[in-house]
């Protein structure tokens, strides 16, 4: 089920909130929670609720005895039996075919025949998601950071979360345990117009901006053979964008169900296209998922504690697992390593970079960052080279179709992510008056005009 679509605004949406608010204790919240996430997540496809619930359950009993038992041995194995087997499953349905497939080419450079098999496994959407949620969960009451839950219910109603199941923002339990706790007592009201604002910022950056440079984008990846080098360039650039508001737009979405249900879900994206070097690119992007990668992979791996190289190396695994858990292709992998690059190279140099004009830097860093989508939306390296070579090397070809429309687009994209404010600056400057009201009800009212032409699903779905 997508956010923007008439079911979830007019039929899933409606029902949910008014349930839930008419239950009056935590118990029956938790469970609604749950029901609701349940029923969202089954409309791809049920079966994959099974794995959910089973990866809910071994986490759950995990945190039950971290609080039973306080010897090192049982809470070691309380920390490894369940992030194994939440790993496992997560491997087997996302990388089991890529590992194989790789395994194969690999003994073909070697001019060996070797018979790998190819299973036809679906990938469960959201996946990635919530065993972060249960590893971050794991993880966080090993380490003493939260005191695990006994109530599974609420356990449940936390890893099944509709706002954010199938693609963020990555809410630790320990960022909405105040907020779960407390949702017995909760105000409807409190949060109500803000939740509002928040939902209709995010429709209008997914359907109104990322879905318009959809129609520019899609078409020319798939002829990308034919791009001129201006056309090539505009393709990326759109691409840029098209990421941006697509994913911003679903956390913003996102951020909005939360405070609709009095729940506080983490900002996910600070106007990162405004990042002055990689650092600050990776404080604004993605902010949840970062965040994740910095304090369960890079500080345990050394962080920076332990020398110069050792700080290099451990930047770069980390991006590079990073680029991975975005998908099962070497594109992601070799994206990751060029992020992993870029922070080393910042990390050396910052003293010289920092003191180039603000301009520069920010200017410098979108293209940095616009390079390196090509290896991020390209589907195969071969795809990613041959954009390469019609960017930086000049040849003739096509330009995008209704080229005015299509600049007229990117300079609303760039000023907006560049230089206007995000839904968080709109958000702390909002003044209820009856016009901004109005101005926002009638963008909602053209988003739903736009919807009536089909609903397309948010990039991040694929990871």
């Amino acid at each position: 089920m997508l956010f923007n679509s008439y079911i979830f605004i007019f039929a899933f949406l409606p029902v949910a909130y008014s349930v839930y608010w008419l239950l009056r204790t935590t118990r029956a919240r938790y469970a609604w929670l749950v029901v609701t996430g349940y029923v969202f997540y089954s409309y791809w496809n049920p079966w994959f609720c099974l794995l959910m619930a089973f990866s809910t359950l071994v986490s759950f009993l995990a945190g039950l005895g971290f609080l039973r038992w306080d010897d090192r041995w049982h809470r070691k194995l309380c920390l490894w039996v369940p992030v194994t087997v939440d790993l496992s499953l997560l491997g087997f349905f996302k990388y089991a075919n890529f590992a194989l497939a790789s395994t194969r080419q690999a003994a073909g450079a070697f001019g060996w025949d070797l018979n790998v098999p190819h299973y036809n496994i679906i990938l469960p959407i959201g996946i990635s998601f919530y065993t972060f949620h249960t590893i971050s969960y794991i993880v966080d009451s090993y380490r003493g950071n939260i005191k695990p839950t006994r109530n599974l219910i609420e356990f449940a109603a936390y890893v099944s979360l509709f706002s954010q199941l199938v693609a963020g923002p990555i809410v630790r339990f320990r960022q909405i345990e105040e907020d779960l706790e407390s949702i017995g007592v909760a105000d409807r009201q409190r949060w109500l117009y803000r939740g509002v604002r928040f939902f209709v910022i995010g429709l209008v950056e997914k359907v109104v901006v990322a879905d318009y440079l959809a129609h520019f984008v899609d078409p020319a990846m798939a002829s990308y053979a034919s791009l001129s080098t201006l056309g090539a360039w505009a393709t990326v650039l759109g691409y840029t964008f098209q990421l941006y508001f697509d994913f911003a737009g679903y956390s913003s979405m996102a951020v909005g169900l939360g405070f609709l249900f009095g729940l506080r879900i983490p900002q996910n994206f600070n106007s990162p296209y405004k990042a002055l070097d990689p650092s600050d690119f990776w404080r604004r992007w993605h902010i949840s998922l970062s965040t994740c990668l910095r304090d369960y992979l890079y500080i345990p791996l050394g962080g920076n504690r332990r020398g110069v190289w050792k700080t290099y190396r451990n930047l770069f695994i980390t991006m590079l697992l990073g680029g991975l858990w975005h998908g099962a292709n070497w594109t992601f992998v070799v994206w990751g390593a060029y992020h992993g690059i870029g922070l080393a190279l910042y990390r050396r140099f910052a003293d010289t970079w920092d003191r180039a004009p603000t301009a520069v830097r920010q200017l410098g860093m979108f293209l940095f960052v616009v390079v390196g989508w090509v290896w991020f939306r390209s589907p195969s390296l071969t795809v990613a080279i041959a954009l390469f070579h019609r960017m930086f090397l000049p040849v003739g070809g096509a330009m995008l179709p209704q080229v005015n429309v299509f600049a007229a687009l990117i300079l609303v994209s760039a000023w907006w992510s560049m230089v206007g404010p995000n839904a968080f600056d709109i958000d702390r400057a909002w003044v209820w008056r009856p016009r901004t009201a109005l101005a926002l009800a009638a963008a909602f009212g053209a988003c739903l005009a736009i919807m009536a032409g089909g609903s397309s699903p948010f990039l991040y779905f694929q990871f």
